[in-house]
């Protein structure tokens, strides 16, 4: 299936590392599981070595590449398969909306580049309404990040940002020889299912809130909110104050945003709201 004439280089500046562990491939396949119509897109199709295996399962293949090189390689590659399309694009600027069939919702599937992997995944937060699941291989470090627990040092803003939104599962570790070049940290393939229901109404506000309060990781969450943007803190104002509010979440104003639960981030949502 693959091009013997086209062998584009990694590029640096796209973060380009290559998945070439066939078993990796295989177990990925096996974890997504992909049926005959559904839709997939594939973010950073590159080489093509998942490509070729989700088109053999016959599902609706979209590939997303935004390398020109690699563009050329996956078209003498696929092009003349019924059920791959190819988009060139960057797929922080796609809108999901119209390469989904209406009332369907598309799963993702991708190696991501470390350097945009925590865009890249708000930007499939926001486009949710267009995605029913993504399994993801990301750098272990970003993984474990996602998934720490309230109290744990790892836990931030985009902990808290997944946690709302996505149902997460740790599936397997990738060794660097899995790829080429070959990274100098380990990968981790995870499952994120989107939630039906997210626990709060005004989504804006709620981002707002964990946001100002992961500002600063080492200050007391009263002391990150009491210096929360202008908006935000007339809002606190309004019902009373910052320790006001935090005491009426039940929340003790001198603890760290890390140790809150999502339960507790929404409660303060629905607080202030």
């Amino acid at each position: 299936m693959k091009s013997k004439h086209l062998t584009p280089r990694p590029k640096k500046r796209f973060g380009q590392n290559f998945l070439v562990d066939e078993n990796v491939i295989e177990n990925i396949i096996r974890e997504v599981s992909p049926q005959e119509g559904e839709t997939i897109i594939e973010i950073g199709a590159g080489h093509g070595a998942l490509t070729e295996r989700l088109v053999e399962t016959k599902a609706r293949v979209i590939a997303v590449e935004y390398d020109r090189d690699l563009i050329l390689l996956l078209k003498a590659c696929f092009e003349s398969k019924e059920n791959f399309t190819l988009i060139e694009a960057d797929a922080l600027e796609i809108d999901f909306h119209g390469l989904v069939e209406s009332k369907n919702r598309a799963r993702i599937v991708a190696n991501l580049p470390y350097y945009i992997s925590t865009a890249i995944i708000q930007k499939f937060i926001e486009e949710r309404a267009h995605i029913s699941d993504m399994t993801l291989m990301l750098q272990k470090e970003v993984v474990d990040r996602i998934t720490a627990n309230p109290g744990e040092h790892e836990r931030g803003f985009l902990t808290v940002l997944v946690e709302a939104y996505c149902e997460t599962e740790k599936l397997f570790d990738v060794h660097p020889r899995s790829f080429r070049p070959v990274p100098k940290v380990w990968s981790t393939v995870a499952r994120f299912e989107m939630k039906e229901k997210i626990g709060f109404e005004d989504e804006n506000l709620f981002l707002k809130i964990v946001s100002a309060g992961f500002a600063q990781k080492r200050k007391t969450i009263f002391n990150n909110l009491r210096n929360a943007p202008k908006d935000l803190l007339n809002r606190f104002n309004e019902k009373g104050g910052v320790e006001k509010i935090l005491n009426a979440a039940f929340i003790e104003p001198q603890r760290r945003a890390e140790t809150l639960s999502l339960s507790e981030w929404i409660k303060l949502a629905q607080v202030i709201s």
